[in-house]
Order: C-alpha cells, then sequence, then structure tokens
C-alpha cells in the first residue's frame, strides 16, 4: 500500500479507540438464526443473500440476514419505507438509506425498539464508540431521548475539494488564484485566452456534476449553501439553526453568480448537464474549475494524459472570501442517517445487538471496509491491503465494495484506510494541503422533531424549500433580479412559514444537544 507522511496522521487522529476485547470469538449463536431485513438504498433496493460480506459474517456469527425489503420497485427509500411502515408488519430489522427520521420519529411510539440498554448491556464495541465521543449519541437521539438505531459512521476529514487546470494556468503564465477577485480574473482568462489551445472559445471556466456545488460558490461571499454534508441543510450560528438561504451573505453570493453567469464563466447548462459534466468537460479538454471529491476527481490526472497531453487538474486551497475568510463548507459528516433499526416484532433483540456490535468489532470493521480475507484483501503488515485485482480493476473500488456487500449503509464505522488505497499522489497531496489549513467549519447533525413540532414542519418546509429552489434558478439564470426581488423574497418566506419552522427547529435543538 502506498503511503505518505500524512497517512499514518490521518488514520490516527480518525480512527476511535477499540475496546481491547478478545476478537477471535464471534459467533452469536450456536444454532443457525434467521433474520428478516428490510434494506432500501440507492444502488440496490435489497439485501443480497449471497454477498460474500454477508456469507463470510453468516459463517462467523451464524446469523442469516434474510432479504424482505419493502419497495423494491422504487429507488425512492422514503417511498419504501413510507410502504413497509403501511403494511404494520414489520420484518426483525429495519436499515439502509437514510432511516433515522423515520425510525426516529416512529421508535417513541413502539415501532422500534430502544436500543440504550441492550447497548450497554450486550454491545461493548458500539458502546465504546459512544461512551469516546458522546456528541454522536446526541445526534442519533430522538426526542424522547432514546437511540433507536445504530448508524453508519463515516470515517476521515476530507471529502470535496477546489480543483483546477494547472496546465491552462501554465499555459497563459498565471498563478493559482488565492482570492475570490484573482479567481474572477482567472476565469476570464480561461474564457477568453484559449488554454486549450484550440484556437476555439469553448472553454467552460466553472462546471459542476451535481448543479448544488455552484451553490457553494456563495462562501465566497461570506454566505452558505448548507450546514451539513446534505444540499440546502440548516445551519447553526452562535448557538441558533438558521437556514443559509435568508441570510445576506447567500443575497451577496447569488448576485455574483449570476454575474459571472452573464459573463459566461459559468457552465450555461449548469442546472441540466448532470453527472456526465465532469466526464465529458475534462475528457473534451474544456473545463477549468470544479469543487467535487479529492479521490475520483484526481483520478482523471492518470486517465486523460493519453487524450489531453500534460493534463493536470490540481486541488487547490479554496479562495479566500470578500472579508478574507477561507473555508471548506463541505467535510465528511461523522454520522449519517443511515444504519439499522431493530423492529418491534423482533423476538431475538439481544442477537440482534449482539450482531450489530459484530460490525464494530476488529474483524467485522475490515469485513464491512474492505471485503473478505483472500478474495478483496490481504494482510501485510498488519494492515488491510486490497489485492491488486481489486486496486487494477476497471470499475472503482467503491463500485467493487457495493457489489460484493462491503461499505453498504448498514450500521458500521467506515474505515478510511479503504479510501486511502486507491487514492492517487495528487489527490494525498491536496490532502495534505487541507490538512495543513484551518478550513473545516462544524456541522449541523440534525435535530429529531416531536409529534407536534413534525407537523409544524411537514405543513410548512417542503414548500419553502420548492420556492427557495425556483428563485435561486431564476437569479442564476437571469429570469429574477435578486436585488430587487430580495424583500419579496423573505415576506414570502415568513408567509410561508419559515419562522414557524426555525422555532420548532431551534426547540428541538435545544432539546437535544443542551447538554
Amino acid at each position: 500500500m502506498r503511503k505518505t507522511t500524512l497517512s499514518a496522521a490521518l488514520l490516527a487522529t480518525t480512527m476511535l479507540a477499540q475496546p481491547g476485547f478478545a476478537e477471535e470469538h464471534h459467533r452469536i449463536v450456536e444454532e443457525p438464526l434467521e433474520l428478516s431485513v428490510h434494506f432500501h438504498w440507492p444502488r440496490n433496493q435489497g439485501y443480497e443473500e449471497d454477498y460474500p460480506v454477508e456469507q463470510a459474517a453468516r459463517e462467523m456469527t451464524g446469523i442469516h440476514l434474510v432479504d424482505e425489503t419493502a419497495g423494491r420497485n422504487t429507488p425512492d427509500h422514503n417511498e419504501a419505507m413510507n410502504l413497509l411502515l403501511a403494511q404494520g408488519d414489520l420484518p426483525d430489522i429495519v436499515g439502509g438509506n437514510r432511516i433515522k427520521d423515520k425510525v426516529n420519529q416512529y421508535g417513541p411510539e413502539g415501532a422500534f425498539l430502544p436500543l440504550g440498554d441492550l447497548i450497554a448491556e450486550h454491545a461493548p464495541h458500539i458502546q465504546a464508540v459512544l461512551d469516546e465521543r458522546p456528541e454522536l449519541r446526541d445526534a442519533m437521539a430522538s426526542w424522547d431521548g432514546n437511540i433507536y438505531y445504530v448508524p453508519y459512521l463515516p470515517d476521515g476529514k476530507f471529502g470535496r475539494a477546489w480543483f483546477i487546470r494547472q496546465d491552462w494556468l501554465d499555459a497563459l503564465g498565471l498563478e493559482r488564484p488565492d482570492n475570490v477577485e484573482e479567481l474572477y480574473q482567472v476565469l476570464v482568462a480561461f474564457r477568453d485566452q484559449d488554454p486549450n489551445g484550440n484556437g476555439v472559445k469553448d472553454e467552460i471556466p466553472i462546471f459542476e456534476r451535481q448543479w448544488e456545488e455552484l451553490i457553494r460558490f456563495v462562501t465566497l461571499w461570506d454566505g452558505r449553501s448548507s450546514g451539513s454534508d446534505t444540499y440546502h441543510d440548516f445551519f447553526v450560528e452562535d448557538g441558533e439553526i438558521r437556514h443559509p438561504y435568508a441570510t445576506e451573505g447567500y443575497r451577496e453570493g447569488i448576485r455574483n453568480l449570476a454575474k459571472w453567469y452573464a459573463e459566461g464563466l459559468i457552465d450555461p447548462e449548469i442546472f441540466t448537464r448532470g453527472s456526465s459534466a465532469r466526464e465529458y468537460l475534462l475528457s473534451e479538454n474544456l473545463g477549468g474549475v470544479t469543487h467535487d471529491w479529492f479521490a475520483s476527481t484526481s483520478g482523471y490526472n492518470d486517465a486523460l494524459q493519453e487524450k489531453v497531453p500534460g493534463f493536470e487538474f490540481a486541488p487547490m486551497l479554496p479562495p479566500e472570501s470578500v472579508s478574507g475568510q477561507r473555508i471548506e463548507e463541505h467535510r465528511r459528516t461523522p454520522l449519517k442517517p443511515d444504519g439499522w433499526a431493530i423492529s418491534y416484532a423482533n423476538e431475538h433483540p439481544v442477537e440482534t445487538i449482539k450482531y450489530f456490535d459484530f460490525w464494530f468489532t476488529e474483524a467485522g470493521r475490515r469485513l464491512s471496509n474492505f471485503g473478505v480475507e483472500g478474495q478483496h484483501y490481504e494482510m501485510v503488515d498488519g494492515e488491510p491491503v486490497y489485492t491488486d485485482a481489486v486496486l487494477n480493476n476497471d470499475q472503482p473500488v467503491n463500485s467493487q465494495m457495493w457489489e460484493i456487500g462491503a461499505q453498504i449503509p448498514r450500521g458500521f464505522y467506515m474505515d478510511y484506510a479503504y479510501e486511502w488505497q486507491w487514492t492517487s499522489e495528487a489527490a494525498r497531496e491536496g490532502i495534505e494541503l487541507y490538512e495543513a489549513n484551518d478550513l473545516l467549519i462544524d456541522q449541523f447533525l440534525g435535530v429529531t422533531l416531536n409529534e407536534e413540532e413534525q407537523a409544524v414542519y411537514d405543513r410548512y418546509w417542503p414548500s419553502i424549500l420548492t420556492y427557495m429552489l425556483e428563485r435561486q434558478q431564476a437569479w442564476i439564470l437571469g429570469t429574477g433580479d435578486v436585488e430587487e426581488d430580495w424583500d419579496s423574497y423573505m415576506a414570502q418566506l415568513d408567509k410561508r412559514g419559515l419562522n414557524e419552522v426555525l422555532e420548532v427547529m431551534n426547540t428541538a435543538y435545544e432539546r437535544q444537544y443542551d447538554s
């Protein structure tokens, strides 16, 4: 496995301590036990019983998960969960993508078992994590103070970064931009000075695979686009929940993004090009600047050398804002709303929580992160190292892991070493650059609303967010003017119930995180 001086430090700081329990015995039941599971997630609407990871866990623990996923014909996890709850007859385990809100809503009503005592008595590895990171328990908790699900815990700090075409900068004799004004000048040069050298004014200075990443540029004018790794989320400022799309910094940021769009500095198809934008614009030597994942974006430096000689897409520090602040708004969340819970119908809660705990043991964590030893990785100097067949596969490592049942949104603790192995040297250097600077900001980890609060949220928030996004797109595309519209926009937010939503959110926040 390739290493840099940062790798050991990163892993040391991101891995929680594990208790010194004996790892050689993982058998939970003497006779095989089947537990039914609903497991709906974006890449597979169900739980495959022939996953190599599932088969290995079955052999080690004696517990066999049997798929009973509702809504296998829909990619919408909310629709699948609603269908499951409407059926009433829940399987033993309910897991998968973004289950937290539903589980915490219906747990206090009896649909799911509270896990606090079960964890304390039968899940020492999960308990060790909660003891070391009590803020995670706060974030997991429902409004009644109980926890009802075991989450997927990401590892590592850095996710997305700013990338710029270093080869274009070199061709034009320019330096990397250090602040928002320098960035603007570079974008203008990319637009006007033919850095790809084809004699055609076809360069796209700013592009994004997800259009929401463009909205992050409002941080250059001291705005915010989200408070978490979920787009359009609330954020916390001075101990109070606010929404970024109702702040002055956001207004200034949108005003400038609209100006940049009108000047041709932003992809004219920013809202429609979609997930192929990065692949197409880089391979055609057209794209200049983006904000995207470290590992996958840096991979183009090797992949495109033959097609675009000298190609270099370099991670750079976020430009300083107009006030001199330099932040990276996106970071890996320490807690996902994914994971799994024990339903009221489960007749084996002790065995189930022990099974959940298995995935937090050393062996279970390796299995959930790297796959099966001897098939997908080997132990080298005490560390799991992917085989050449995995690392040199045409398919990305993460996709390979999903296919075998690793890195899927069960309740488990990610090991950043899994990703570090297939992170290019360029990305590693970028991570070192980000690590050396104080860029990351605290995340909003969500709140759980009680029944009355949830009713207020459900009544107002969907239409508020729809209105916010409609105006946001209109302003950037130039079919509206944020300066002229701002007062009426804020009046509409008030009329549509934003203050009521913020009130219940802040009440829940104080209750959940007061300790």
